[in-house]
């Protein structure tokens, strides 16, 4: 299992494209990976035959974790003792020269199972009592994120196997907040009573049982991910506010222009090119709503304006919802952005979006109104700092001049961390693409 992306540590096997016993080719792909960030295939790291499925389809696994045995054609079954380590499915080992060189045959039944473990200095902790404790990579990652050193985790007792320390444990003590380090170490004794000490197991939860008309549905796959990157974003201060935006103008010139416009440019001339163009430019003039609070309490000011579109997949749009990435808007024209917009639009639904498409946004645009929805509070995409909601466009009855005309309106709703933007900054960011909208003076 490769890293694809900063902060993710696992990702869930949604579908192997082979078979055990089956033939591949090297960088043929041979596996199907869902995280949080994207979904991919991953290529075989070398040729030969896929002895052995290690992870099954719909499990988990853990960043740099073997998920299956490749034997190059003519050696021994996987069954029985190897002349030779077969390679790991994913393209971890052609990352990471340690991680290979650190794979051997596991002792066991007559199976044959490979664990990366990086060099010995990055992969133990010493346990209070002395002893030195292996963590799994994506402890060591864990670590390496929020600043934990060996000393943090020394008494840190692990209810993994073997009193492994888990994911699950590094959270818990940083839920209970991580104390402040004096250099001094705890004495020997008491550290060794810590870990000697029973902990005591929360009782299982019982299971969900159907009822005579209901159906249980594992959540699972990309509807898990998401409900991760929720929770990480709910973790998040945000307050929303919300305006009136009168894009009269810009719907007339849609309508007059659309046809001539994929005519000519073969691109369909959608709302959404000029929501993100007033967004560039607003963003901009405020840079600050473009950045981002991060866990060392440092704010990231971005420089350039990359905005993520949020893209519901499947026909029904109930397969799931990504994010890609639309570059350096703030140097673009409408007829770039509104090709790039097609363009990932159609990498997403089909599937076949990579990490680079999906990584690196300042900033995320969220189109409800495509379905018509007239109002909502969009929930941000952290860290980012802000997300902007654009909802339906309807005629309604406005004051103009002291009389009654008909208009087309619709509300924009922006959602900001605010820990780093105060509501008159918000205020002010929110008038300004309502005023770009309302204005329409892009072809200027």
């Amino acid at each position: 299992m490769p890293e694809l992306g900063e902060s993710v540590y696992e990702g869930t096997v949604t579908r192997w494209l082979k078979k055990e016993g089956d033939f591949v080719k090297e960088d043929e792909p041979v596996v199907e990976i869902m995280t949080d960030k994207v979904n991919t295939e991953l290529g075989a790291p070398a040729s030969g035959i896929l002895s052995k499925i290690l992870v099954p389809e719909g499990s988990t696994v853990e960043v740099l974790h073997a998920m299956g045995l490749i034997e190059k054609e003519g050696e021994a079954s996987a069954s029985s003792a190897p002349p030779s380590v077969p390679s790991a499915v994913g393209s971890a080992a052609a990352a990471s020269p340690a991680a290979t060189e650190s794979a051997s045959p596991a002792e066991g039944a007559g199976e044959v199972n490979v664990a990366y473990a990086p060099p010995a200095p990055e992969a133990e902790v010493a346990a209070a009592d002395g002893e030195r404790r292996w963590v799994t990579p994506l402890v060591r990652s864990m670590m390496k994120e929020h600043g934990l050193s060996e000393a943090d985790l020394r008494g840190l007792v692990g209810t993994g196997e073997g009193g492994r320390v888990t994911k699950k444990d590094v959270e818990a003590y940083l839920a209970k907040g991580k104390p402040a380090s004096s250099g001094a170490v705890s004495p020997p004794a008491v550290a060794a009573t810590a870990v000697a000490a029973p902990v005591p197991k929360p009782a299982p939860a019982a299971p969900t049982k159907a009822g005579p008309d209901q159906e249980l549905v594992p959540l699972a796959g990309m509807r898990k991910m998401i409900a991760e990157a929720m929770i990480r974003s709910s973790q998040v201060p945000t307050v929303t506010t919300i305006t009136l935006c009168d894009v009269t103008s810009m719907v007339k010139f849609r309508e007059l222009n659309k046809d001539n416009f994929l005519a000519t440019y073969g691109v369909k001339l959608t709302y959404t090119p000029f929501f993100i163009k007033a967004l560039a430019e607003t963003l901009v003039e405020f840079p600050l709503v473009n950045g981002s609070l991060r866990e060392d309490n440092q704010i990231v000011m971005n420089k350039g304006v990359h905005v993520g579109i949020a893209v519901a997949l499947g026909k029904g749009g109930d397969q799931g919802l990504i994010v890609p990435v639309i570059r350096d808007c703030h140097t673009k024209g409408l007829l770039e952005i509104a090709k790039d917009l097609d363009e990932i639009a159609k990498k997403a639904r089909a599937n076949k979006l990579g990490m680079d498409d999906i990584k690196g946004g300042t900033f995320t645009l969220t189109n409800p109104g495509t379905y018509g929805a007239l109002f909502g509070t969009p929930m941000i995409n952290a860290p980012q700092g802000g997300i902007l909601g654009a909802y339906a466009i309807t005629k309604q009855p406005v004051i103009v001049d002291d009389m009654i005309a008909i208009r087309s309106m619709m509300h924009l709703v922006l959602t900001y961390d605010h820990r780093i933007i105060d509501g008159m900054l918000a205020g002010k960011f929110l008038a300004g693409v309502r005023d770009r909208l309302q204005a329409f003076d892009f072809f200027k």
